[in-house]
């Protein structure tokens, strides 16, 4: 019994020391490991800084240039430079010359005024122009900013149109903002003339391009009669990249984190439709969605991707623009690895490069700015059979005039899910223009509207004989026997005042109607 006992205490002993030994190795072992991440991330961050120079290096060669084409424009101009100090990759300072060099000659042959032209218009004769780097977290931004004439959106949109680009039709709806961007078209140019300053058959669509082989976007923001900035905005380092990824019919791809301004969940209900693009109330403004699927061209992607809490959605930001996109599935924020892409794949829509992943998986690295162009222009192509385009040209059109974007939101929601072709208005005289130039079955309209409210809009179609029949809904707060006599006065069919509003009244009193 004494034996055995020793025995125990001894394998006690025993199992003791070695459970202590065990936990100063694992100690030993994290410690080291600690020490060992924390030098190879120290190498890693000097071996990046290796590649990094000052931005000085590039804007130290633009006074003399500035200097040198002010003279040959007879143009006085006074340059200021900032942000200097500003570290970027090596490759960017190479890179982005000429396409600086580019968009400082745009500035002083197209956006600045000759001396007598400023003074005309209470302007001083010297101009002032002005370079800037700056860095946040992720990227280095290069503004080139000038006080000229700034860019004019209605001739854009001419030269578009002339030049067979848009129809006119198309560009209608646009804001000023998008019709700033059609200036990084191939060969689009508002000059007739080719200066020996520029204009020489080489467009700002080649300084997107070589902003876009960096990862970055270019931005251009212009207020008419004061001036234009042009934002340049790029990762610190090309080597690597901080990205979300995502999936999408079982595929990963990585979005840039530079881009994405928030994730969240839709829900199936939240989704409506305006302007021809599916699209959410978002911060008190309608945001367009798109699902990344169907941009990519994949198969199958747009099924089945809603869980218990909604479609995960990625909201992509760029300058003023914003989109939402409908993925699969959210993974992961990493820092990758950008691989250089083959000359075979140099520029694939949507795509900007690739990197490996810790499984040795291959994945995209999807492109920003081209997902929202794709939108925008329209390159979302889903297949309609001829049954349905023939249902689609069945459906009654309604004019839908009204002011608040809330309400003529709600109100186009409605009649759209009820299967009617809705063109909204924001005024009376708005809403009269479109008549004119369209074929509606019925009209829906507010009557405290700016510029012609809804009784006069409803008399004005009364005057045309032509719209003898067509059918006037009033929809309005003004709830009195009063207004109602003044509405049906005026031409209007039916008057609903907005205190008994619902869905199924406007609806029943439509389909009576039309």
């Amino acid at each position: 019994m004494n034996l055995d006992a020793a025995n125990q205490n001894k394998a006690q002993h025993l199992t003791e020391a070695i459970e202590i030994l065990l936990d100063r190795l694992s100690s030993s072992t994290r410690e080291h490991s600690s020490r060992l991440d924390s030098i190879s991330t120290h190498l890693e961050n000097r071996v990046r800084t290796l590649r990094l120079l000052p931005l000085s290096n590039l804007f130290n060669l633009f006074p003399r240039l500035v200097r040198d084409l002010a003279r040959s424009q007879q143009k006085n101009i006074e340059l200021a430079i900032a942000g200097g100090e500003t570290n970027a990759d090596k490759r960017i300072l190479e890179d982005m010359k000429d396409p600086l060099i580019h968009l400082l000659r745009n500035a002083i042959d197209h956006g600045i005024e000759t001396p007598e032209e400023r003074e005309k218009v209470g302007k001083p004769p010297t101009a002032n122009l002005r370079i800037t780097g700056s860095q946040t977290a992720s990227q280095i931004i290069i503004t080139i900013s000038d006080d000229g004439r700034g860019l004019d959106a209605d001739r854009i949109k001419r030269t578009a149109i002339a030049k067979g680009l848009y129809r006119e039709e198309d560009l209608d709806n646009w804001t000023r903002s998008q019709l700033y961007n059609l200036i990084f078209l191939p060969g689009f140019s508002t000059r007739t003339d080719v200066t020996a300053v520029s204009g020489r058959g080489v467009g700002l669509d080649v300084v997107r391009t070589n902003v876009e082989k960096l990862k970055g976007s270019i931005e251009v923001n212009s207020t008419p009669g004061q001036g234009t900035t042009f934002s340049l905005r790029l990762g610190i380092t090309l080597a690597t990249a901080s990205v979300l990824l995502v999936k999408v019919c079982d595929i990963i791809h990585a979005i840039p984190l530079e881009a994405v301004k928030t994730t969240f969940f839709v829900a199936s209900q939240d989704i409506f439709t305006l302007e021809g693009r599916e699209t959410i109330a978002l911060e008190g403004q309608a945001t367009s969605i798109a699902h990344l699927a169907t941009l990519l061209e994949l198969e199958g992607g747009t099924s089945s991707l809603e869980n218990s809490l909604g479609t995960p959605c990625i909201l992509l930001e760029i300058g003023d623009n914003r989109l939402g996109l409908l993925v699969n599935e959210l993974l992961d924020t990493q820092e990758v690895v950008l691989k250089p892409q083959s000359q075979l794949l140099k520029r694939v829509r949507n795509v900007s490069g690739a990197t490996i992943l810790g499984n040795g998986e291959v994945c995209t690295i999807l492109n920003p700015g081209d997902l929202l162009r794709s939108v925008q222009q329209g390159r979302i192509s889903p297949t309609v059979s001829n049954s349905a385009i023939a249902t689609i040209k069945k459906k009654p059109a309604i004019l839908l005039a009204e002011d608040s974007i809330t309400i003529r939101t709600q109100e186009k929601r409605i009649l759209e899910g009820a299967g009617y072709e809705v063109t909204t208005a924001v005024d009376g005289l708005d809403g009269l223009n479109k008549l004119r130039n369209g074929h509606f079955d019925a009209v829906i309209s507010d009557v405290q509207m700016p510029n012609l409210d809804g009784l006069q809009l409803a008399a004005r179609i009364r005057q045309n004989p032509d719209y003898n029949e067509l059918p006037i809904i009033l929809v309005t707060s003004l709830a009195s026997d009063e207004d109602k006599k003044r509405g049906v006065e005026a031409g209007a069919n039916a008057y609903i005042p907005k205190g008994s509003f619902n869905r199924d009244i406007l609806l029943d009193t439509l389909k009576r109607l039309v």
